[in-house]
């Protein structure tokens, strides 16, 4: 079955619209519907050219703590060949439409829609669109926390189409998880995955854990269990999850519920912190 993505395109809503929406922030949780992904709201970046983005999370008190994602919009000839200006920050691509033309290590690489490319610390990587069509990736970042003994992880530049997922036990391949990552791989502090559902999955319990989460609904919706509530959520749609918030969900049909999932993996909790 071919993968569909959805990617916001910015425009204003109508004056004769009703301003109610699905937002909501929470110390918990905060859920970002696509609705909310406006003209008005896109920033802009530093040595970026004939390109916009939408902030989804970022560290901040309240919200985020471990990683910041965007949705960048890249007009044709846009792009950067300087792309990331902090030397300890990770990052991944996710091509959600159009052609990407990433360069690094030497290398080119054409991602297409369902591109992946995980991009160590100071790898030097740049980013054009060199085709005639609008761009739209997710970009995920995080700064890397090394550890003595290991050495960086190399750059990762697949597709969601070359990767089997893998089933989750008793659900005969109604949940599945895309892993980009060798999961044993300790090198690896964050891990970025496809999570898909097929209509009526469901996760049966109320997952509570250590892991802080980003999630952006790819295709398709669900009703989706948050601390003590319940909400629906569609493509387009972001959440953001606290470590340890409640979470389950049933998907609702006719088609996949799909999402694109980070959260912060095996290190060590932090005991001390710099205020």
């Amino acid at each position: 079955m071919s993968a569909k993505y959805y990617a916001p395109t910015g425009g204003h809503p109508g004056q004769d619209q009703l301003l109610t929406d699905r937002a909501v922030f929470t110390d918990a949780y905060a859920v970002i519907p696509k609705g909310t992904m406006r003209d008005i709201v896109t920033s802009f970046l530093p040595f970026w050219e004939g390109t916009r983005l939408w902030v989804l999370s970022r560290p901040l008190s309240g919200f985020a703590e471990t990683f910041s994602q965007y949705i960048m919009e890249v007009a044709p000839d846009g792009g950067s060949d300087r792309p990331e200006s902090d030397d300890g920050a990770e990052g991944v691509l996710f091509i959600v439409e159009g052609t990407a033309t990433l360069r690094v290590n030497g290398e080119t690489h054409h991602m297409t829609s369902g591109g992946y490319a995980f991009l160590p610390p100071a790898s030097g990587w740049t980013l054009r669109n060199e085709s005639p069509e609008m761009l739209r990736f997710h970009w995920i970042r995080k700064a890397y926390e090394p550890v003595d003994g290991l050495p960086l992880p190399e750059v990762i530049v697949t597709n969601e189409a070359d990767v089997k997922p893998t089933e989750m036990p008793g659900t005969d391949g109604k949940w599945a998880t895309t892993r980009f990552v060798d999961p044993a791989d300790l090198r690896h502090d964050m891990h970025v995955t496809v999570v898909s559902f097929e209509p009526g999955a469901v996760i049966p319990f109320a997952e509570t854990h250590v892991m802080e989460h980003g999630l952006y609904v790819l295709e398709g919706k669900a009703v989706y269990r948050l601390n003590q509530d319940w909400v629906e959520v569609e493509a387009g749609d972001y959440m953001w999850l606290r470590a340890f918030c409640p979470q389950a969900c049933y998907a609702g049909g006719p088609g996949r519920f799909r999402y694109l999932l980070y959260k912060d993996v095996n290190r060590h909790m932090t005991l001390r912190r710099t205020f």
